[in-house]
């Protein structure tokens, strides 16, 4: 088994390296300590510090020098794409007063699917749609983990 135990963000120039991949949902790389199977079969045990989230393109490595590149799973989320910056401003809004994991990007918003959540931004003239797709939250403004609080 391999100890995945180092981070790196730094992912420019390293792509030689990666010796294989992690694909993970964000349930999953949110856990700082965790058993794994990698994408090529082999097990592999992660440890880093604790409330570190792994992120999408994260590189991992061992003592022995294994470097392993962070994939985020696809998993069933909830998409709103729209031109109105104002009205997905308001979804931010109400999202946000629920303690929601939100991933933000221009005209996109994603969460996890939730249908009641779902019916909330009809209301508000927004359609969102179930996908499977990576999800990536926003991390908090405090450096904080991408999932809401004490969750």
């Amino acid at each position: 088994m391999i100890d995945l135990l180092e981070l790196d963000r730094r992912v420019d120039g390293a792509s030689d390296a990666v010796a294989t991949t992690l694909t993970l949902p964000l349930d999953k790389r949110i856990r700082s300590r965790q058993r794994v199977v990698l994408d090529d079969g082999r097990e592999a045990g992660v440890f880093l510090a604790r409330g570190e989230t792994l992120r999408d393109g994260d590189l991992l490595g061992s003592r022995d020098g294994t470097i392993v590149r962070v994939s985020a799973a696809a998993e069933p989320v909830s998409e709103v794409r729209c031109d109105d910056a104002l009205l997905l401003a308001r979804a931010c809004y109400h999202l946000g007063n629920r303690h929601v994991a939100l991933q933000v990007a221009p005209g996109l918003l994603r969460y996890a699917h939730d249908h009641v959540l779902d019916d909330m931004l009809r209301g508000l003239g927004l359609q969102p749609v179930r996908v499977e797709a990576p999800f990536e939250p926003e991390p908090g403004a405090y450096g904080g983990s991408a999932h809401g609080h004490g969750h």
